[in-house]
């Protein structure tokens, strides 16, 4: 799972850097953090982890939402 977050990470990451103005910008925003967004979707899933995945999973999606 955390392959996948930091794959996600680099993607989002990849979709800023793109960006050529604001309106760019909230693009990528509401498609990383947007109510259909890929982080929430990810962040959705955490209920049906392990606790102790759940915990690491979780501290890792936080830290892409920082970034």
């Amino acid at each position: 799972m955390t392959t996948d977050i930091q794959s996600l990470q680099d993607e989002l990451l990849a979709d800023v850097a793109a960006a050529s103005d604001m309106a760019g910008l909230e693009s990528a925003r509401v498609a990383a953090l947007g109510k259909k967004g890929r982080i929430t979707a990810q962040m959705k899933g955490l209920g049906q982890l392990a606790p102790e995945e759940r915990r690491d999973a979780g501290a890792a999606l936080n830290k892409v939402k920082e970034a």
